[in-house]
């Protein structure tokens, strides 16, 4: 094939993930391998993909496909092994250098190109293409997600009635009952060894924190605050104001405000959906933990109202701004607001059969 071959590198001079240091990782975290094993081990997240794309070769049979955020490579060689005539995949990350000894490793070097460096920068082989894919998505949905990136991708390169992989998502909010893990992760700062640190305690409030949440925990039914049609959004529309009404299914309190999102594959023949929601198998996402600063009282069938607004941080805008104002319906109280900022939960491992600095945990 005229335009396969070996990956287009445009940083020549990037170390080899052998020899990176920690100042690399913070600025290439994504080089690591342990982000890329906790992502291709989440068999929710990398056997929806495979099962959307494995099992549809007649979307994919002889057509050019553009995988971005590319990673390991994996969505690449799936989308390949489904007949794809060719595909090009592109990362800005330093994991590239090693998806292309993958990709030859796994005979595709000549259905696959890898592409180093920016979407907005790149000189693609290929102009236009039939189909996209993208695991894109991050904690909260939109946290540090490829969105943008990929609408962009939209607009530039994908053909007129082309297909995207995945094309919906929703993102979903529940109220629930936490006070054991509150106690824990945020009146801890009232009383530390008999000191006042409560000074850090409006700190933690207002950091949304990312981890599993039991189903019995939820309180309420959940809300469906956004849905995204990747083939008609836009950049705009992530920033957003949406209303809510949380309808109570138990006499509870309510510590803390959940979210999650759904990923559907709504071009299959028979549709691919997964959910990071509490009622769901693991995946790496989670869910999101937006604390109160006090404690709600409700009965079954009281209803929360409010709504919540998101929009990326003007200093750097793969962090979120989340803001959500609620009250309890019919009870004589004012509207509480709270002003979240989603930024540094994301963790390098450094693991101590791979690496020499190990058991160090880097906060980027």
């Amino acid at each position: 094939m005229a335009n396969a071959g070996p990956s287009t590198n445009n940083h020549t001079d990037s170390p080899d993930v052998l020899d990176m240091t920690s100042k690399d990782y913070y600025a290439d975290s994504y080089a690591h391998f342990g982000i890329h094993e906790e992502m291709l081990k989440d068999s929710v997240r990398t056997g929806s993909y495979r099962t959307a794309i494995i099992n549809n070769p007649h979307l994919f049979k002889g057509k050019t496909v553009l995988d971005v955020g590319c990673g390991t490579g994996i969505l690449s060689m799936f989308a390949a092994k489904a007949g794809a005539k060719h595909v090009v995949g592109i990362d800005m990350s330093n994991i590239l250098d090693q998806a292309q000894k993958i990709i030859e490793a796994n005979g595709f070097k000549d259905v696959i190109t890898l592409v180093k460096g920016k979407l907005e920068e790149a000189d693609l082989p290929i102009k236009e293409f039939d189909i996209i894919i993208s695991e894109w998505m991050g904690y909260f949905l939109l946290y540090e997600s490829m969105l943008d990136t990929v609408l962009l991708a939209r607009d530039k390169y994908l053909k007129k009635g082309g297909l995207i992989f995945p094309d919906t998502a929703t993102l979903y909010l529940a109220a629930i009952e936490d006070q054991e893990y509150k106690e824990e992760k945020i009146n801890f700062w009232d009383n530390v060894y008999g000191f006042d640190y409560s000074c850090i305690k409006d700190i933690a409030l207002r950091e949304p924190l990312v981890d599993t949440v039991e189903l019995k925990s939820v309180v309420t039914n959940p809300h469906l605050v956004k849905h995204i049609d990747l083939l008609t959004a836009k950049k705009e529309d992530l920033t957003f104001e949406a209303p809510f009404s949380l309808e109570c299914t138990r006499d509870d309190y309510v510590h803390a405000f959940l979210a999650w999102f759904d990923i559907s594959f709504e071009c299959t023949h028979k549709k691919v959906k997964f959910s990071t929601g509490p009622h769901a198998q693991y995946t790496h996402w989670k869910q999101t933990v937006f604390y109160t600063p006090s404690t709600v009282t409700v009965n079954s069938g009281d209803k929360i109202t409010g709504r919540l607004t998101c929009a990326p941080n003007a200093r750097n805008n793969r962090d979120l701004d989340i803001s959500i104002a609620y009250k309890v319906e019919g009870k004589d109280e004012s509207e509480n607001v709270m002003h979240y900022k989603m930024c540094v939960i994301r963790f390098l491992y450094f693991f101590s059969l791979s690496l020499p600095f190990a058991s160090v945990v880097v906060f980027v």
